[in-house]
């Protein structure tokens, strides 16, 4: 072929540079687990017997209010035959694995305690050290410590590291899966701090530089000014996921009582921002809760809440935000119940349609489908292979 360029990349100086720092702020790594929930429990509510005990109440939950395939249908609004699929699929996973990812609280859940926190970090490192001896500890786990914000990050650091030193004196090492939640971040300063902390730990305990890993949360409007791509790599990888908290952050936005609520718009818009700003960085999203528990013991109760909260996870999961905050254990039903439902429900279409295209055959029932599209496709099926998998080693 004739050219008239000899030399193209000439033209372009500092590309190799530039093409490096574009790998490094977007990876564009396939779907990898996450878990579909991160379960909140108070520290002085937390014990070693806290999951088996989740476990049981949702699945006791379920028995009751859930008999059969039908009523799971009418209460969640999917054709019976979902159902009947549905319907063992949760049952299984409450017994097997009700809680996928555990966070023991220090914060809101828990309080300002001065002379009851420590006694409680070492009962709390004991009862994480006794779950992954029982090999029930959750794949994903860790604490949520104080805020920085609230003007004593020394509090928070020490809990955090009686926790640490806690469990590694007890199980020998640190088991895998672990997380720290860092809340209220208002000042991005915070962040990086709150990363030379961790850094510390590590070289302190004689863990592998890079271990410690932290979810920012995003509770408050200022937080939007300084999410970034770059901010990942600014955090030298330590930042493994954004949680949003909508009781926080609608409080924050002035917003009245009865709109504090996962789906109202201004909730949209962070979520949104929080997704043009990591996406395809490897950071994890995660969505906030449903602060409410069946008003009594009655069918309509459970029933009503069990709609509610589904409704709101397949809110988040259609805006791309696979994982949210569970805060009680009626929540477990109405969370796999949405979703399975969500990964279940186009999954062979989209199998289908990938195979068409690699196929190179014509348009899968009159979709003509856009590389990108097929791309997203081939993801969602992953993530559905990964959140419908039996739990490993169970």
């Amino acid at each position: 072929m004739r050219v008239t360029l000899s030399d193209p990349l000439a033209l372009i100086p500092g590309f190799e540079r530039a093409h490096r720092e574009q790998s490094a702020l977007w990876p564009a790594a396939e779907p990898r687990w996450q878990p579909v929930h991160t379960v909140y429990v108070p520290a002085d509510r937390f014990g070693a017997g806290t999951v088996a005990e989740w476990g049981r109440t949702a699945l006791e939950l379920l028995d009751r209010h859930l008999p059969g395939p039908g009523r799971l249908a009418e209460v969640f609004g999917v054709p019976e035959e979902t159902a009947a699929e549905l319907r063992p699929r949760i049952a299984a996973k409450l017994a097997a694995e009700p809680v996928e990812d555990l966070r023991v609280d220090f914060e809101d859940g828990y309080g300002v305690r001065p002379g009851e926190e420590d006694g409680d970090t070492v009962r709390a490192a004991a009862a994480v050290a006794a779950l992954h001896a029982a090999g029930a500890l959750p794949r994903r786990w860790g604490l949520r410590v104080k805020s920085f914000a609230d003007g004593d990050p020394g509090r928070s650091v020490r809990t955090l590291d009686g926790f640490l030193t806690g469990i590694m004196e007890q199980a020998g090492r640190l088991p895998e899966g672990f997380v720290v939640t860092f809340p209220k971040v208002l000042v991005e300063d915070h962040l990086h701090r709150f990363a030379d902390c961790l850094g510390a730990l590590e070289e302190g305990l004689g863990l592998a530089s890079g271990t410690l890993r932290f979810e920012l949360q995003v509770e408050a409007a200022p937080t939007l000014w300084f999410l970034r791509p770059g901010l990942a790599v600014s955090l030298g990888g330590r930042l493994a996921a954004a949680h949003f908290g909508v009781f926080d952050y609608t409080a924050n936005c002035a917003l009245p009582p009865h709109e504090q609520r996962l789906d109202h718009p201004a909730c949209d818009h962070a979520r949104h921002v929080m997704q043009t700003a990591f996406a395809g960085t490897g950071v994890e999203l995660s969505d906030g809760s449903l602060a409410a528990s069946p008003a009594s013991g009655e069918d309509r109760d459970v029933h009503a809440l069990w709609a509610h909260h589904a409704r709101l996870v397949r809110h988040s999961l259609r805006r791309g935000f696979y994982q949210g905050w569970d805060m009680h254990p009626s929540h477990l039903v109405s969370r796999y119940a949405a979703v399975y439902d969500f990964h279940l429900r186009h999954r062979a279409e989209y199998a289908r349609r990938v195979r068409a295209w690699q196929e190179q055959r014509g348009p899968e029932g009159g979709v003509m489908d856009e590389p990108a599209t097929v791309k997203t496709m081939s993801a969602a099926l992953r993530r559905a292979e990964l959140a419908l998998e039996r739990p490993p080693g169970r």
